[in-house]
């Protein structure tokens, strides 16, 4: 089965309680990866240190995407290809994608600026 990667949007609501069973799923088969973005766009929320701290030993646990330098590199191609395209995305959601792309993965989110960029490269969503 292929890697989840889940995005900042999907984890909020999985977090809350209204997520996707696909985060359920994933996190027993251990197919969750996660995009260093989204693990400092979830810890920065209001959160009390109890919880940064029980959601931070969470993360943790998870394989880690986009550490590497030829990963960002492929980002900034990512960014410039879909611009050229007519399409601009933050470097955060370029990220993401990239990460899901790398991984061979597919992406949940509630983001649909991932839709449009699935439209022009070959990013698979949930």
């Amino acid at each position: 089965m292929s890697a989840l990667v889940v995005d900042t949007s999907s984890w909020i609501a999985w977090l809350a309680g209204g997520g996707s069973p696909l985060v359920d799923e994933a996190l027993e088969e251990g197919r969750v990866h996660l995009p260093m973005i989204v693990a400092a766009e979830l810890l920065s929320g209001r959160l009390e240190p109890s919880e940064r701290a029980e959601l931070q030993d969470m993360l943790s646990d998870l394989p880690a995407l986009g550490i590497d330098p030829e990963h960002w590199f492929r980002v900034g191609k990512l960014r410039a290809d879909l611009r050229s395209r007519g399409l601009s995305v933050s470097t955060p959601d370029a990220h993401v994608a990239q990460c899901a792309l790398d991984a061979d993965g597919v992406l949940l989110t509630e983001d649909r600026v991932f839709e449009k960029i699935a439209k022009l490269r070959p990013l698979r969503l949930a």
